[in-house]
């Protein structure tokens, strides 16, 4: 009998004491190591560029952004960091995708694949036991390491929310502050893990998590967030500063007329003007609201910015918790 076909309980009063919790933790630890050392790397490596990029803006910002629409401010704070800025946010939302990538999808798919975990199952470790140890630790890891950028990101983006270049539902900031980070990142995880328990091999696992997270990223960006709660709206010209403009339509009679974006402005104007508007310097919205039209703007406001965080981070921390669960079952219910 081998390791391979040995039966996973030992049957009467000789079975296997079951190892204790602290035991596990090492082994998980032994076994994951150099990816966990190179997350951690990576990710000390990034705090220490956002701590030293972070004091310079703060300097910057204080020193020339008073008032924060001067020409002093665009040249020494915005025109110098603001691509910076841009590329740090772009590689912070690429984390969660990248943690559940590389920790979460091989955390269970590796031993299933190499049939390492039949020899666990008979050395006093469970399936349950087993895949509790493997996913809690690191899934509490994961989150409390993205909580903590979370802390450090909303003070580096401070300058910027300062000096008002940036509103709270920014797309380029709201996954990075409050909570949402953090639940991304366990939302991440959970799908890897998942995925690497479905198909049981590490590299296949790797590229569904990242697939299947950027299509959840993608979706809730594009279209769900918005729809958290409804929309305000307003017919002034402009929407309350720092708030999240949607959507916006004219109105002609009480009815719809056309949407702000697109050719129907244009054409309707070159109605007006019975061909192109040469010759005048009439802006198009005075010259629609002359002839009765009315431009509305629905927008959530920035008063809502928490009602939203809790929003997203209440779903996908169900759902980080179901896919976990249903991992967890499926190592319980499926044939070695």
């Amino acid at each position: 009998m081998t390791a391979q076909t040995m039966p996973t309980r030992p049957a009467g009063p000789g079975r296997l004491r079951p190892v204790p919790w602290r035991r596990m933790a090492w082994v998980n630890w032994r076994q994951h190591r150099v990816a966990l050392a190179g997350v951690a790397a990576f990710l000390g490596g990034f705090a220490v560029y956002l701590w030293l990029s972070g004091l310079q803006m703060h300097h910057a910002e204080a020193a020339y952004c008073h008032p924060a629409a001067s020409i002093s401010c665009a040249v020494n704070f915005t025109g110098p960091y603001s691509e910076s800025a841009i590329i740090v946010s772009i590689v912070l939302q690429a984390v969660p995708a990248l943690i559940g990538a590389f920790i979460g999808a091989p955390v269970l798919a590796r031993e299933l694949e190499t049939g390492t975990f039949r020899y666990t199952w008979t050395q006093g470790i469970g399936r349950l036991r087993w895949a509790l140890a493997k996913l809690v630790l690191l899934a509490v890891a994961v989150t409390a390491v993205a909580g903590a950028f979370t802390v450090l990101f909303a003070w580096y983006n401070q300058p910027w929310a300062a000096a008002g270049y940036v509103s709270p539902f920014s797309a380029r900031t709201f996954d990075l502050l409050g909570m949402v980070f953090a639940a991304w990142t366990l939302a991440a995880f959970a799908i890897g893990v998942l995925a690497g328990m479905l198909i049981r091999r590490a590299v296949p696992a790797i590229a569904t998590t990242l697939a299947a997270y950027a299509a959840l990223a993608f979706a809730t960006g594009l279209w769900l967030r918005e729809r958290y709660i409804s929309p305000l709206v307003t017919s002034s010209a402009s929407p309350p500063a720092s708030s999240w403009a949607i959507s916006g339509w004219y109105t002609k009679g009480g009815r719809f007329a056309f949407g702000d974006h697109g050719s129907g402005i244009a054409n309707t104007v070159r109605q007006i003007c019975g061909g192109p508007c040469h010759g005048t310097h009439q802006d198009p919205a005075q010259l629609l609201a002359q002839r009765g039209y009315t431009h509305w703007t629905s927008y959530q406001p920035a008063s809502r910015f928490w009602t939203f965080q809790w929003i997203e981070a209440g779903w996908l921390l169900a759902l980080s918790v179901l896919l976990i669960a249903v991992a967890i079952w499926l190592v319980r219910r499926r044939a070695a």
